[in-house]
């Protein structure tokens, strides 16, 4: 009987274990093995693009890359733009194997820059991409990418300088002598200009349409800040689409305000039994953060020997002298101060005698 008991007992708890629910379990994520490959031709080389996979897979498996193979296969125009994995396979040629790290997922964008050899050629360039993991199983290609590079792309912009004024920063560049298969003369259509605040920040185009000439103002600068500028002529390609150069050399500009502001303007005078007071605009400049008051019983002495009235500069445009006396004959300039120090010439002399 007791036997009979325990092993009722035992059937039980295994019919009951055997019903338990577990938490569900996530799927596990697929990593991205077909790459989607973008490009364009500037200058004499062809930039490759692709966008990497959030994350990557567990080592050993074939999702797990540790490598983007780069291929290329040059080609008659007339060629057929259709073509199979397997043909390319056969005929395109290895240009590079570029190794990833675990630095390169997150969604990042990855490049690769060809040097063109085949830039005026009658030729169709087309690339492939594709991953390979670290027991060298290959993934499928990417997307063909077609390319027809033309050398009637002009060089690079060269001498590449700046000039800062008060109101921006000047940058003048030589125009390029011929286009990059030695062709005169060179293709251009105007220019690009780009800035950075940093050589690891990708630049920024300060142009929306091209510039005609030679030089370009940057007006919208602080002084005191570092910038990173570089040129890149446009030229037209054969199906009329613009084609950017190499950048020029890339130059660093740190401005610094040594431009004065300019003189106060239309002062006026007005006397009163005790003070003399004094009245005048605001400069037109933004970052004038005062003005300086001088004063003389003499308009006869050095401007600079004059007495100053000002321990600091003063925030206001109107300023009230009460160590005045009555009979006496009192001359007066004011000079404007900017935050960098820098202060301007003396205003016109105005003067008014107490009564």
């Amino acid at each position: 009987m007791r036997l009979l008991l325990a092993l009722t007992c035992i059937a039980l708890l295994i019919s009951l274990s055997c019903g338990k629910r577990t938490p569900p379990v996530p799927p596990k994520e697929k990593v991205q093995q077909r790459i989607e490959l973008t490009g364009f031709q500037r200058g004499n080389n062809v930039i490759l693009s692709w966008k990497m996979p959030l994350r990557n897979a567990a080592p050993g498996s074939v999702a797990n890359i540790a490598r983007a193979d780069i291929y290329r296969l040059a080609e008659p125009l007339s060629a057929p733009e259709s073509m199979s994995e397997e043909e390319f396979a056969s005929r395109s040629l290895l240009i590079a194997a570029y190794r990833i790290s675990d630095n390169d997922f997150g969604g990042k964008t990855l490049q690769f820059v060809d040097s063109l050899t085949f830039a005026g050629q009658p030729v169709r360039l087309r690339y492939a991409v594709r991953f390979v993991n670290s027991q060298g199983q290959k993934a499928a290609f990417s997307n063909f990418l077609l390319i027809e590079p033309t050398g009637k792309i002009a060089g690079r912009p060269e001498s590449v300088r700046a000039e800062v004024t008060q109101n921006a920063i000047r940058i003048l560049w030589t125009p390029p002598e011929n286009n990059i298969d030695g062709t005169t003369p060179p293709n251009i259509r105007g220019y690009n200009i780009y800035r950075s605040e940093s050589k690891a920040v990708p630049a920024k185009l300060l142009t929306p349409t091209p510039v005609n000439g030679s030089e370009f103002d940057d007006e919208f600068f602080e002084f005191g800040k570092t910038y990173f500028y570089f040129v890149r002529a446009i030229s037209t390609a054969a199906d009329g689409s613009p084609v950017e150069s190499s950048e020029s050399e890339i130059i660093e500009v740190k401005p610094v305000d040594v431009f004065p502001p300019s003189a106060p303007t239309s002062i006026t005078i007005a006397a009163s039994p005790n003070a003399i007071s004094l009245f005048f605009p605001v400069n037109p400049e933004n970052d004038v953060v005062g003005y300086l008051v001088f004063r003389s019983n003499d308009s006869s002495i050095p401007m600079e020997k004059w007495q100053v009235l000002t321990a600091k500069p003063i925030n206001v445009n109107t300023y009230k002298d009460e160590a005045v006396e009555p009979g006496k004959t009192y001359f007066y300039y004011v000079k404007a101060v900017d935050k960098y120090g820098n202060v301007s010439s003396p205003s016109q002399i105005v003067s008014e005698k107490l009564p």
